[in-house]
């Protein structure tokens, strides 16, 4: 049972591959996301790329994964309030469809704004329970 419970060490933070596809296959939708106010959405869309890839190698390798877990819990929090809020509100979606559109992209939004609050937990309760590499932080 341990083996399987130990297991998570790993599935939690490999799962981020997805996003890691997502920002690849898809570099359209993650520049969508970039908020207005900030220039050069395509570089942020590869900026956090890149972040995301190095999150994953520092959590699985366990070489100040400590950090890595806490930074990323700050990325997914930022993006919780920073993105999907104001786009759950109206205040950042472009879409010209149909006012049902509308509101089913808004309850997406929503829905991706409560993800990233239990996902900030989860990297956070990582960073206390699972980290290993206190380096950085201690």
């Amino acid at each position: 049972m341990d083996k399987i419970l130990n297991s998570g060490r790993y599935i939690f933070p490999l799962s981020f591959l997805l996003y890691v596809g997502l920002h690849l296959g898809k570099p359209d939708v993650g520049a969508d996301f970039v908020p207005n106010y900030l220039p050069f959405p395509y570089f942020w869309n590869y900026f956090t790329l890149v972040c995301i890839i190095l999150f994953i190698v520092s959590a699985v390798m366990g070489k100040y994964d400590k950090l890595a877990y806490c930074l990323m819990a700050l990325y997914v929090i930022l993006m919780a309030f920073l993105v999907h809020l104001p786009r759950a509100m109206e205040q950042e979606l472009g879409i010209t469809a149909m006012s049902a559109n509308l509101n089913r992209e808004k309850e997406l939004e929503m829905v991706n704004f409560f993800r990233n609050i239990m996902v900030t937990g989860a990297l956070l309760a990582f960073a206390k329970f699972v980290a290993k590499d206190k380096r950085m932080i201690g």
